[in-house]
């Protein structure tokens, strides 16, 4: 391979991640000059930093949130099921008083009527008794 190839194969590959850099390797008094065999050292190796936190931060929030919209929704159906049930009852109680009415006029238009068929006739001089001073007073006609 030639020089300008490899140099166009470097740059087609994709750049390469920087490269993290570590203290260099210094010998320890004591170490491998006094023993019999040689002891080479050995870098530790890089800790990847753990995701697991985050992916549980994540759950957690997806479970809590889940919840929540449960909670809510559980609570919006509650109170949609009770508003059905007493503008039910309204309904209900509008009817009775609109036949109660109905009841009360007809009875109304029928009152004369009735009171001529027992006899009754009206009252030319009416009286009344006053309850404060329980006197006999003449009517308002008089």
């Amino acid at each position: 391979m030639s020089a300008t190839t490899a140099a166009t194969a470097r740059a087609a590959r994709p750049a390469e991640l920087p490269r993290t850099r570590r203290a260099p390797l210094t010998a320890i008094s004591g170490g491998a000059g006094q023993r019999s065999r040689r002891l080479d050292a050995v870098r530790a190796p890089l800790h990847a930093k753990s995701r697991v936190p985050f992916l549980m931060l994540c759950a957690t929030l997806m479970i809590v949130s889940l919840v929540a919209v449960l909670v809510l929704n559980t609570t919006l159906a509650r109170g949609s099921y009770e508003m059905s049930q007493l503008q039910g009852e309204v309904a209900q109680t509008a009817q009775d008083v609109q036949g109660l009415q109905e009841d009360l006029s007809a009875a109304e238009t029928d009152l004369p009527e009735k009171a001529r068929s027992l006899g009754m006739v009206p009252a030319e001089n009416p009286t009344m008794v006053s309850l404060r001073t329980g006197k006999v007073v003449k009517g308002a006609g008089q």
